[in-house]
C-alpha cells in the first residue's frame, strides 16, 4: 500500500459480493474461503509524499478475514 488512511471511511457501499467478484478465486486462495464483498467509500488519505487528499477507495472484505487490498480509485475535489 503506497498510502495511509488517516480518517474514518465514510459513505461505505457494497457493490459486489460472492460470485459477482471477478477476483473471487484469487482471494479464496490467498486469504481463505469466505463470504467476500467488494466495497467502496470515501476517506482522507496520506500519500508517501506527505500530501493529504480526499479519495474514493475500494477494498475487499470478509468476516473473520477483515479488510484487504485497499486501492485508490479516484481523488475527490
Amino acid at each position: 500500500m503506497d498510502f495511509r488512511i488517516v480518517s474514518p471511511i465514510r459513505n461505505v457501499e457494497t457493490f459486489a459480493r460472492g460470485h459477482g467478484i471477478r477476483e473471487l478465486r484469487r482471494l479464496n486462495k490467498a486469504y481463505g474461503a469466505a463470504n467476500w464483498r467488494k466495497r467502496k467509500g470515501h476517506a482522507i488519505i496520506e500519500l508517501q509524499s506527505g500530501a493529504r487528499l480526499p479519495a474514493e477507495i475500494h477494498w475487499y472484505e470478509a468476516h473473520r478475514v477483515g479488510r484487504k487490498e485497499f486501492k485508490i480509485k479516484r481523488l475527490l475535489d
